[in-house]
């Protein structure tokens, strides 16, 4: 005799998946496809799949990683980020995620499919941008010294546990007469570099000295 309400409990928690599984759809979309596998019925196993990359449709049977789960229910209940293909030879990367029922058997899965084509060029595009080339002169667009400003600021953040724009008012006027103590504030557009990095307007930066 059927077990009616382990087969209500289950149907209930593979409808929250499926919930799940829109909420995660409608987020990643069009880049990821997102499945629904009722491993309860391997031959017709996915159950729903949106922005669909792999050109399958629902009813169709379990994949090899859906069978090894439904044979062991010790397999890995999380695969993330694994090397994938669709049909077309596009490159995907993978998270399958193993639903077990309170019996601890495997009902369901959950599975994410990326499509990195994109991903891939915009990396090609951006390595292209920022490829440079040497130059015979050797120049800069920065006020001489300002690097050394930056780096200061880091450093007292840093020995407080912070960040520069997250200095306290008082911890910024100690650093700002530091700043004038050693020296750095002597050269042009040290003011506005400081006020720059520390995320305040110059005449707070001058209100900081006095």
């Amino acid at each position: 005799m059927p077990n009616n309400k382990l087969y209500s409990d289950q149907a209930s928690l593979i409808d929250q998946v499926q919930q799940i599984a829109q909420g995660l759809a409608q987020t990643f979309a069009p880049f990821c496809e997102v499945v629904v596998h009722d491993l309860r019925d391997p031959k017709h196993a996915v159950l729903a799949i949106h922005n669909n990359l792999s050109g399958r449709a629902t009813s169709d049977p379990a994949t090899e990683l859906g069978l090894a789960r439904i044979a062991d229910n010790n397999y890995p209940q999380i695969l993330a980020n694994y090397t994938n293909q669709f049909a077309d030879g596009r490159p995907a990367k993978s998270t399958s995620i193993g639903i077990k029922d309170a019996e601890g058997r495997y009902i369901a899965a959950l599975c994410l499919n990326v499509d990195l084509t994109l991903f891939r060029s915009m990396q090609n595009a951006l390595e292209q941008f920022n490829a440079t080339d040497a130059s015979p002169v050797q120049e800069s667009l920065d006020p001489a010294n300002a690097e050394a400003i930056r780096r200061r600021i880091d450093q007292y953040a840093a020995s407080l546990a912070s960040s520069p724009r997250l200095l306290k008012a008082e911890e910024r006027r100690t650093l700002m007469r530091e700043l004038k103590a050693g020296g750095f504030l002597e050269v042009r557009r040290a003011m506005e570099i400081a006020a720059s990095h520390l995320g305040i307007s110059r005449a707070t930066a001058y209100n900081d000295i006095k």
